[in-house]
């Protein structure tokens, strides 16, 4: 089982920076891929970034070379670093624990979101 708690959403201006963060807990962080997905009102969610096990990471086409993931696997922790921010990234952000088990449903955690607001 693992719990998941982001935080650090908030308002922002176009162009600016926000930085969330998602503390997870239970001692196999580690060999979980960490996921941020965002849902905007309307909207279906959609995968912004994710960073493997390996730390591999992945952005969606709409957030490349502006957002970056992290881990902290000392800490527990993954982040989200947001430049250049746009009114289109308004949305709640959720971030999600996923481990796929050979024979067995895979391990998938979810947070509880933090919005995070750009405006224009």
């Amino acid at each position: 089982q693992v719990q998941l708690v982001e935080s650090g959403g908030g308002l922002v201006q176009a162009g600016g920076s926000l930085r969330i963060s998602c503390a997870a807990s239970g001692s196999t962080f580690s060999f979980y891929s960490m996921r941020w997905y965002r849902q905007a009102p309307g909207k279906q969610r959609e995968l912004v970034a994710q960073i493997s096990s390996g730390g591999s990471t992945n952005y969606a086409d709409s957030v490349k070379g502006r957002f970056t993931i992290a881990r902290d696997n000392a800490k527990n922790t993954v982040s989200l670093q947001m430049n250049s921010l746009k009114p289109e990234d308004t949305a709640v952000y959720y971030c999600n624990a996923y481990q796929l088990r050979i024979g067995l449903p895979p391990y998938d955690y979810w947070g509880q979101g933090t919005q995070v607001t750009v405006s224009s």
